[in-house]
């Protein structure tokens, strides 16, 4: 199979004007006043091409636009092409993130060998000058990013690798830079790593693949060590909830549990940290079956999982010095003769029992399980990842990803990784009154709720499992897919999640 686009990148200490390269990328405010002597430098040898397009209204430095140059063997570069950032007062690390992906997404389209970056000079003393060297080399990985690992004949004769270099005459901001382009590195393959687990089908991952492919990253990847539950040990242990949602299908479930151990003792006072991810390799919805109508977008229901999987597998590589357990309960849910039906009472790893009312709530079901056998692991901490409901898309929209949880400072502390990581999150309720409705008259719980707030009721009855431990749920529906192609990405899985739980776990450690 074809492997994804091979990126590599660093920095090199070199001024605009003398920086030889296929595509030299600037950004520009939109409101901005003036040019730094570099820019205008390379301006000067381009006969003021740059100034002319921003003079004609061509270009005028809108977030998301941007306008290409052509070099004309007037200066070492190729091509320049300036890159809209919006206006000063409102840039973010995200705004460099998505303008580097931009530039990558447009140097794999024009199939360019060498990419070089100077986006961080607009932005200098504005934005930090380490964390931009981060998230110009996650942007820089997401937008070369491609998907087509299965097509025999590649129809655009698209190159398998892109060399990356982030610009910069001056040495001191170099410096700053390498100390933020590393951990974007680690961060930005890892997401790929997801991307590509995620948008592969359901007749590749099912829950054996997805246990096999945790244990071959484990024994790459020096600090992870890797256990799985079968379907006879998830019987032993008497996890009726991940039992139940794979018994219709060949594929017997699986429960994946990831163990980092950092060589270095972790920090005072820093949490055990256990992340679980919802792994429906495949979702008709079983009995309760879906439309079937974009039914194949539901091999990305084990978006979540993948998730965990690649945030450990980038924890691992960052060395950081926290105790962390990844935990991916994974089953397919498919119709048959023994599959669980609507009505029937499942008595899940705590003991709890669920009436079943739809079928298609099927991922509170694996993670309930997770979730108490974390809570019984004495983590003090637990975050969960899921698509776990159509009701917070219809909330929240493709826009941001609901979050729920029993802990202020633990919301906190993930609204600010989200800032951070640019992966957006919004917090939702998630009290007693919706747990309320997730109450059976025939069993401890139901695993649906009225018509109203689902994503809210959902959140609550995961909260059943955690007892009194620190947690929070993040419903990642519809942010696990871009539906077409945009200007800085291709379509198919975003690995959303992963920058967000990577740099949760970065912050705690600071």
């Amino acid at each position: 199979m074809k492997q994804i686009i091979a990126v590599d990148i660093k920095t090199r200490k070199v001024g605009l004007a003398q920086c030889k390269t296929d595509l030299l990328v600037l950004g520009r405010f939109s409101d901005a006043a003036g040019v730094d002597k570099d820019v205008k430098a390379l301006d000067e040898k381009l006969g003021g091409a740059l100034g002319r397009v921003a003079k004609l209204g061509d270009f005028a430095g809108k977030a998301g636009t941007s306008a290409l140059v052509y070099g004309d063997g007037k200066i070492p570069a190729r091509r320049v092409i300036l890159i809209g950032l919006g206006e000063q007062k409102k840039v973010t690390l995200d705004t460099i993130r998505k303008a580097a992906a931009t530039a990558a997404n447009q140097a794999v389209n024009m199939k360019l060998q060498t990419l070089s970056l100077a986006l961080h000079q607009a932005a200098q003393g504005k934005l930090d000058t380490a964390e931009m060297g981060k998230a110009t080399a996650e942007g820089a990985y997401f937008g070369s990013y491609r998907y087509d690992e299965y097509v025999t004949e590649s129809q655009n004769g698209r190159l398998g690798a892109l060399k990356v270099e982030v610009v910069d005459a001056d040495a001191g901001r170099l410096k700053s830079l390498n100390q933020g382009l590393g951990d974007g590195a680690v961060v930005g393959r890892a997401q790929s790593y997801a991307r590509t687990l995620a948008n592969r089908p359901g007749n590749v991952i099912n829950p054996p693949a997805l246990a096999k492919a945790a244990m071959e990253m484990a024994r790459a990847t020096r600090g992870l060590r890797c256990t799985v539950f079968d379907a006879g040990q998830l019987k032993a242990k008497k996890m009726g909830g991940i039992l139940a949602v794979g018994a219709g299908s060949r594929s017997e479930p699986r429960l994946i549990i990831l163990k980092y151990t950092p060589a270095k003792k972790p920090a005072k006072g820093l949490p055990r940290v256990a992340l679980v991810g919802k792994a429906i390799t495949f979702d008709s919805g079983g009995i309760s079956i879906k439309p079937s109508a974009d039914m194949d977008q539901m091999k990305l229901d084990k978006s979540g999982g993948i998730a965990v999987l690649a945030a450990m597998k980038a924890v691992a590589e960052l060395g950081l010095p926290v105790d962390v357990w990844g935990l991916i309960p994974s089953a397919e849910n498919l119709p048959s003769g023994s599959s669980y039906r609507p009505g029937d009472i499942v008595t899940t790893y705590s003991g709890k029992t669920v009436e079943i009312l739809n079928t298609d709530a099927e991922g509170r079901m694996i993670l309930c399980d997770a979730l108490a056998y974390a809570a019984r692991q004495k983590f003090e901490t637990i975050i969960d990842i899921a698509t776990l409901t159509g009701a917070c898309m219809v909330a929240l929209g493709q826009y941001k990803a609901g979050l729920m949880g029993n802990d202020d400072d633990l919301i906190a502390q993930l609204r600010r990784a989200a800032d951070d990581s640019g992966e957006n999150v919004w917090h939702l309720p998630s009290g007693d009154e919706y747990a309320d409705e997730m109450k059976s008259k025939i069993a401890d719980l139901r695993n649906t709720g009225g018509r109203w707030g689902g994503a809210s009721t959902a959140a609550a009855f995961l909260r059943q499992f955690v007892g009194e431990t620190t947690w929070a749920h993040l419903d990642i529906a519809g942010m696990d897919i871009l539906q077409k192609a945009t200007e800085y990405a291709s379509a198919g899985s975003t690995g959303f999640g992963v920058r967000l739980l990577v740099t949760y776990l970065m912050n705690l450690t600071r």
